[in-house]
């Protein structure tokens, strides 16, 4: 009589499912994560982390099936077991994203920054995402987002250690595997920002805002660049540092910040604008023009920068 045969233990289905994502069969790995999902819920051993990996590589599966919905659904259920899974947060993200539902995918790729300032799939969905709702909803589209979770930093030092690059699991969006010269995106290799500097950072910001109001733009500069050493990711910091730049006519400095910005949101209005600027007044036309059609593509009404370009067109 022959011998039943034993039944599959979910790590092994687990592995299976990986190796079918790898080749492209997609449809086969959703169903063996499924059988996965459904050994592992009947054992005793039931650990919330390993359910909360395998939602997350079947939602890999979806979303390169194009099933977004269900994609959505098991990144739901594996941020649920495991909350701020990077992983399930950009990939909940792409399926949001090809949905169309643009302020939840920006909540998703924003969360998944403050995990890991360094994902270059996170800052290229941001600046689509900015992109998109600038589009939809003109300046104002920041008043209309969800608020954005914020992540504990323990949370942060814990995960950021964990690289979404250098797991074995499956990686459904391309972007991820880009390097920083592929994406425009800028990478370093600094820690986890914690609490206490980047609340040093935005009172230091808000005191050369305050500067700013009075015109003392040099004192100005000064808090900037203090606030800048305690947090290098706060995009408005590089902006309102550039616009006291081209207030003093340090216009080469003005470009450095606006391209350090650029480097985090490469279609930030502010940005662009004030780059065009220190552009003109270093007599490179071709460089302004190139910002002004980059900033009108991103918002094609711009009066500021319409008057701008007519300007240097006409110095042509």
């Amino acid at each position: 009589m022959p011998q039943k045969q034993k039944s599959k233990s979910w790590a092994e289905l687990k592995q299976a499912g990986n190796e079918s994502f790898k080749t492209g069969q997609y449809g086969d790995a959703t169903n063996l994560y499924s059988q996965a999902i459904k050994e592992l819920e009947k054992s005793s051993k039931k650990n919330p982390e390993d359910l909360a990996i395998l939602y997350s590589n079947r939602a890999a599966g979806y979303l390169k099936d194009g099933n977004c919905g269900e994609c959505v659904k098991d990144c739901n259920m594996s941020l649920e077991l495991s909350q701020f899974n990077v992983k399930s947060l950009l990939r909940r993200a792409a399926a949001y994203e090809a949905l169309e539902r643009y302020r939840l995918a920006y909540i998703d790729y924003k969360t998944a920054l403050q995990i890991d300032c360094n994902i270059a799939a996170a800052h290229d969905g941001t600046n689509r995402m900015t992109k998109a709702l600038t589009e939809a909803d003109g300046l104002s589209w920041r008043e209309k987002l969800p608020p954005i979770p914020t992540v504990p930093l323990s949370v942060r030092e814990k995960l950021s250690q964990k690289s979404p690059a250098t797991s074995p699991q499956p990686n459904p969006t391309p972007q991820q595997n880009q390097t920083p010269q592929q994406n425009g995106t800028k990478q370093t290799n600094k820690p986890a920002l914690s609490d206490k500097d980047m609340k040093k950072g935005q009172i230091l910001k808000e005191e050369g805002n305050a500067l700013v109001k009075k015109g003392e733009h040099k004192k100005a500069i000064e808090k900037y660049s203090q606030s800048i050493k305690h947090n290098p990711t706060e995009i408005t910091t590089y902006t309102n540092r550039a616009l006291c730049y081209l207030s003093v006519k340090q216009y080469r400095d003005a470009v450095r910040d606006c391209d350090e910005a650029l480097m985090i949101d490469s279609s930030n209005i502010k940005a662009l604008y004030r780059r065009a600027q220190a552009h003109k007044e270093l007599k490179d036309v071709k460089a302004c023009v190139d910002d002004l059609n980059n900033l009108l593509k991103v918002e094609p009404k711009n009066s500021a920068a319409l008057k701008l370009l007519q300007e240097v067109q006409k110095k042509k």
